[in-house]
């Protein structure tokens, strides 16, 4: 009894000298930081820029097949080899790769409008808006928060999924 007594003696001290302590208070010394100087800049150089046809060594060479052409034939390759969807194979967690950048995206039955609630975490540009998805026959639309279409994809594997966002940047989903 004398023993708890004592502990709760001291740690009342402890707390007391705790509220006493001057380490809060407001410390004005009236100095204030003294404004920077304005720096010289140099100025600005203003030229044109060559001609991209007559300095062919400054600049690639035109393509001469259009690349957004074979995209769109690998579009309907993959699309015409697309596997069968079901809703449920999708729900859960997927690793998304789209143009490079690597992100995680969440999918849930969950309904919201016309589709199901979904999500993405550590990801940029377009899918940053994500926020419903739905199977329309062979191919799953991801959807922006307000229902337009951001990117549509195809079963090309078990657990995977290959297609492209609206932008025409190819984008892929795999476990």
């Amino acid at each position: 009894m004398r023993i708890s007594l004592a502990v709760g003696a001291l740690a009342g001290a402890l707390m007391l000298a705790g509220c006493a302590s001057d380490r809060m208070d407001d410390i004005d010394t009236g100095v204030k930081p003294q404004p920077l100087e304005a720096q010289p800049v140099q100025p600005v150089e203003s030229n044109s820029l060559p001609d991209p046809s007559t300095d062919t060594a400054q600049f690639p060479q035109k393509p001469v097949v259009d690349p957004a052409l074979g995209q769109n034939q690998v579009d309907t390759q993959v699309a015409a080899n697309a596997m069968d969807v079901k809703k449920e194979q999708m729900v859960g967690g997927w690793k998304v790769n789209a143009g490079g950048a690597n992100c995680d995206m969440f999918l849930t039955l969950t309904n919201l409008g016309a589709g199901s609630r979904g999500g993405t975490r550590g990801c940029s540009g377009a899918l940053v808006t994500m926020g419903s998805w739905e199977v329309s026959g062979k191919q799953v639309v991801l959807k922006d928060r307000d229902g337009n279409p951001l990117a549509t994809l195809y079963k090309t594997a078990d657990n995977r999924f290959d297609g492209k966002l609206s932008s025409g940047q190819p984008v892929s989903l795999s476990r």
